[in-house]
């Protein structure tokens, strides 16, 4: 740890990424791009510039969604200082804002993939399950994570994990699913005939309750997406409850939206899920700004042109062939 009081200079020339903790006991992460140093944290309290034969300046704020404070730091050089938590931009410092979209305006966009556009929801499901794996793959492969739980809600969310559990299959894990509320449509009955036919193992939410949550290696949660509202209703809270970071689970994979999130304001109680990874799909949604584990992704490869211009989408380019792009912890939010 460095203490703020440290000179800014010394830092912005000596550290590439460091905790720091200010006055208050307030942590914050600071990061070094394009020669702008970058405090992250809710409620800064002390920030400390100039060369030591200089008073030190101090500079008190709590900062919200996109607000900043530029300090005139040593030598004459700039500081831009922002907020993670809150949702603030850096384009400043990255360069390459990541576009994140409203609940209405997810829905929006997969109306008219489904629509004008010619995707069909099964082919938008299979790619996006398809992604999820392929990420979860990048973090936690099957020789060291070969179990893997999916748990799979009753909406496409769930659907998405199903085809994931297939996929996963594929790859050399060994996967089983947890699929409480089953939904009884042909697309639905189709997923869960092809995982069956792999002999994926279903169990209950009951039988899935009565043993050690930590048998797994990882749990992939497809439970609710961006269309979800209100409050979990059995047996998903009791599930949620096993999952959240009292019950100590092993890695969480959320898909698109940690389960029990709201999409745009996130775990706004705080005891939520705290998921390792995420993999969000099409594009990030709000709820992500709030996203403090090491690992996002994004999937889907599959937006065109016209649904990129028409809501200003900034997305990370996917390498070579991959379904999936990591998203830098540094970028954030446009």
């Amino acid at each position: 740890r460095e203490l703020v009081s440290r000179r800014l200079p010394y830092l912005v020339k000596q550290v590439q990424q460091k905790i720091v903790t200010a006055g208050g006991g307030n942590r914050h992460r600071w990061a070094r791009h394009n020669q702008v140093l970058c405090a992250k944290g809710r409620n800064l309290r002390t920030v400390c510039t100039g060369p030591a034969n200089r008073t030190e300046r101090v500079f008190k704020g709590c900062f919200s969604r996109r607000e900043h404070l530029l300090v005139q730091g040593a030598f004459g050089s700039s500081y831009f200082l922002t907020t993670e938590r809150s949702g603030s931009a850096m384009a400043a410092c990255s360069g390459n804002g990541i576009t994140y979209l409203k609940q209405d305006e997810a829905v929006a966009v997969d109306e008219e993939l489904m629509g004008p556009l010619g995707f069909s929801v099964d082919q938008l499901m299979e790619l996006a399950g398809l992604s999820v794996a392929c990420s979860l793959a990048e973090v936690y492969p099957s020789t060291s994570h070969p179990k893997v739980l999916i748990i799979a809600g009753p909406g496409n969310n769930g659907g998405d994990g199903l085809v994931a559990a297939r996929h996963l299959h594929h790859f050399g894990y060994t996967p089983t699913i947890c699929y409480p509320k089953p939904t009884d449509k042909v697309l639905y009955n189709g997923l869960v005939t092809q995982c069956k036919s792999l002999r994926i193992p279903f169990i209950t939410a009951e039988e899935l309750l009565a043993q050690p949550i930590g048998a797994f290696d990882v749990v992939l949660d497809a439970m609710f997406g961006f269309s979800f509202k209100g409050d979990p209703r059995p047996p998903f809270a009791a599930i949620l409850n096993a999952l959240k970071p009292p019950a100590n689970p092993p890695p969480i994979v959320s898909v698109d939206i940690p389960s029990g999130w709201q999409v745009e304001q996130g775990d706004v109680d705080g005891g939520g899920l705290r998921p390792d990874m995420l993999v969000s799909l099409t594009a990030p949604k709000e709820c992500a700004r709030t996203f403090e584990g090491p690992h996002h992704f994004l999937g889907g490869r599959f937006v065109p042109p016209e649904i990129a211009t028409k809501y200003s989408l900034k997305l990370p380019a996917y390498p070579g062939t991959a379904m999936c792009v990591r998203i830098p912890q540094t970028t954030t939010a446009k």
